[in-house]
């Protein structure tokens, strides 16, 4: 055991061992009974920094200053008397645990100190080394595994808020036409946390269908929420009969309300498929063109008709592109996570410094990529892309990625549906 005044506390592991170093505070004003206390923790089974405070406020500050793991505390104290002092320590944040030291034979004031929030009572008269070593380790275990409990409840309710952020970035597009496919997934980067990526895909009573995939600039929980909002306003323009040329407006008003800072801005592709499914209309809002996959052919749609993020603060609208189509077609839309992967193990000078970093996929190497897909087969086109992508990086992405395919072969041929996300079977975060 080693009596220390000044040094900090050590933390300890989950399970209270005997070669654990605990930082013991002895709040007693009787120098006699602290002297007791003391070499009865000198005799005990345990690894132990003593230190002392005479009155509760002493106690207080030193809690403030230090890393304590337990207090023993003497109910009979200048500035405290009773069960006063025991509401004052527990009121505390991150209070340690606390075990009671009375001078009481009978056990009724323990257990009312138990009860207005030690974890253990021991009575002066009747303490003895092995028990007070004993009493110390249960009081700092059952804290110890609150904690835990704490931050695995915290942790439950975090994944169940990005589950639900996550319904509402990936919506079950509302598509009936049998013929069409459409096939979407989205995989958050390396370090699990959502982006501001979503898709949506809706088909409207004229036939024509209106397909969606944006980014919201930035990454986290309030880019997460953000998309979700635009996504969810887009959605509700296009069902309720907003001509497609307009949405796009609406949908940056809605950006700049929901924003929290001025600079974030959001990009947007947004396909309307015609209703005889031989040309689409394209609309580019600062966002990568698709890919079209047409003829034997994997190349971008030319983007002679890109026009500004949503949000920049500069002048200038968004046009259509009308973009024909043969059957079998499939127009491939994703976010800027694909195309920004690296190669592993493939490494160029960078331009900013001596130090030469990792190539990264690109537009011809995703376009590549999607050919040795279908190469191999042609269901399944977006969640292999996702996975070819993800292995040529070598591991989770950095960024989100979110893909988009909407295809369609003739006539009478049916289309296929998949969705992909992370909580998938074996995708993992």
């Amino acid at each position: 055991m080693v009596i220390d005044t000044t040094g900090e506390g050590s933390g300890g592991s989950a399970l209270v061992g005997a070669e654990d170093e605990l930082v013991v505070l002895l709040v007693e004003d009787d120098d006699g009974d602290a002297f007791l206390v003391t070499e009865h923790l000198a005799d005990a089974a345990l690894t132990v920094v003593v230190r002392r405070a005479t009155t509760l406020d002493d106690a207080i500050s030193t809690l403030g200053d230090r890393a304590v793991d337990c207090v023993l505390l003497d109910l009979g104290l200048p500035d405290a008397v009773g069960l006063d002092a025991v509401t004052r320590l527990r009121a505390l944040p991150c209070a340690p645990a606390l075990v009671v030291l009375t001078g009481l034979s009978g056990t009724d004031e323990g257990v009312r100190a138990v009860a207005a929030g030690a974890d253990d009572y021991l009575v002066k008269g009747e303490v003895e080394p092995d028990l007070l070593g004993r009493s110390v380790r249960y009081a700092v275990q059952r804290r110890r595994s609150e904690a835990q409990q704490r931050a695995i409840y915290r942790s439950q309710i975090r994944e169940a808020e990005t589950m639900r952020l996550e319904r509402a970035l990936l919506p079950t597009p509302l598509v009936d036409d049998d013929d069409l496919a459409v096939l979407v997934g989205y995989i958050p980067g390396g370090n699990g946390l959502l982006g501001g990526d979503f898709y949506d895909a809706v088909e409207l009573g004229d036939g024509r269908v209106v397909c969606l995939i944006g980014d919201v600039a930035g990454h986290g929980p309030d880019e997460a929420a953000l998309g979700a909002t635009l996504r969810t306003a887009w959605r509700t323009l296009v069902v309720s009969g907003t001509a497609p040329a307009d949405v796009i407006g609406h949908v940056e008003h809605i950006l700049t309300l929901e924003r929290d800072r001025p600079e974030i801005f959001s990009t947007l592709c947004q396909v309307v498929v015609a209703p005889d499914r031989r040309s689409a209309d394209l609309y580019l809002a600062g966002h990568l063109a698709p890919l079209l996959i047409s003829e034997g052919r994997i190349a971008p749609v030319p983007s002679t008709a890109r026009g500004r993020a949503m949000g920049v603060p500069s002048t200038g609208g968004w046009q259509a592109l009308t973009i024909p189509l043969a059957a079998p077609w499939s127009l491939l839309l994703y976010t800027d996570g694909l195309v920004e992967a690296t190669l592993a193990g493939v490494e160029v000078q960078g331009l900013d410094g001596p130090r030469p970093r990792r190539a990264r996929l690109g537009l011809d190497g995703l376009a590549s990529t999607v050919e040795r897909v279908l190469a191999d087969g042609q269901s399944n086109v977006v969640e292999r892309t996702l996975r070819a992508v993800r292995d040529v990086h070598g591991g989770p992405l950095d960024d989100d990625a979110a893909a988009l395919l909407v295809g369609w072969a003739g006539p009478g041929e049916a289309g296929e549906r998949a969705s992909t996300t992370a909580e998938d079977a074996g995708w993992g975060r």
